[in-house]
């Protein structure tokens, strides 16, 4: 009998390193996402309070939502996959890899967060380096983007070890704080020295989801 097909491949992408595993995320893992959220870590300023929930409950709301709203607005155009980082089989953070206008403009964009007790261990350049592989290889994309407070300098520093360059600066809106961007190229990445460090599985039948013909 033939393997049934999933309702939903991007749930079969796992991102394989020597470091750190990621998987996409699913319903199924909200709770121990919420659980592992780190009290420091923003989210989304635009995201509906409820006056009924204390804040850990109004913030795990919005992660649940955010999920929610990524996959339910998905498209080959403008989509969001959020990945589970696991480093010894244990939850070390959150990796997401977004494309808007993807089949326009061919670049990515990414956030991310990790536990406090996996900090200032080198696992967040490699789960950025993991999404950068499928981006750069599969996914056919020409560049990467990304933004972090300027102060943030684990962020930032992630960025520039991964051949990233300051392209500008913004304000955020809702509180003032100046805004570091930074690009990548396709190039750069190549020279970087971190493609192929990565294993991409399961990618094939979820590259249609992303406007590409699976091979």
């Amino acid at each position: 009998m033939a393997a049934r097909a999933s309702a939903w491949p991007l749930h079969g992408i796992r991102l394989v390193g020597d470091v750190v595993q990621l998987r996409v995320m699913t319903e199924a893992d909200l709770d121990e996402v919420v659980g592992a959220l780190p009290d420091d870590v923003e989210l989304n300023p635009s995201a509906t309070p409820y006056a009924g929930l204390d804040e850990r409950g109004n913030r795990g709301a919005a992660v649940a939502q955010a999920y929610w709203r990524a996959l339910g607005t998905w498209s080959p155009d403008d989509w969001a996959l959020p990945f589970l980082a696991h480093h010894d089989d244990a939850l070390v953070g959150v990796q997401w890899l977004e494309g808007p206008d993807y089949r326009v403009e061919r670049t990515v964009d990414s956030s991310s967060w990790l536990v406090s007790e996996a900090r200032g261990r080198g696992l967040g350049t490699a789960m950025r380096a993991a999404v950068l592989t499928l981006a750069f290889g599969p996914l056919a994309a020409v560049a990467a983007v990304s933004s972090a407070v300027a102060d943030n300098a684990a962020s930032l520093g992630v960025s520039r070890r991964l051949g990233y360059r300051d392209t500008h600066t913004s304000v955020l809106p809702h509180s003032g704080a100046p805004l570091q961007h930074v690009r990548l190229t396709r190039d750069a990445w190549l020279a970087s020295g971190q493609a192929g460090r990565t294993r991409v599985e399961g990618v094939d039948a979820a590259l249609p989801l992303f406007g590409r013909s699976a091979p």
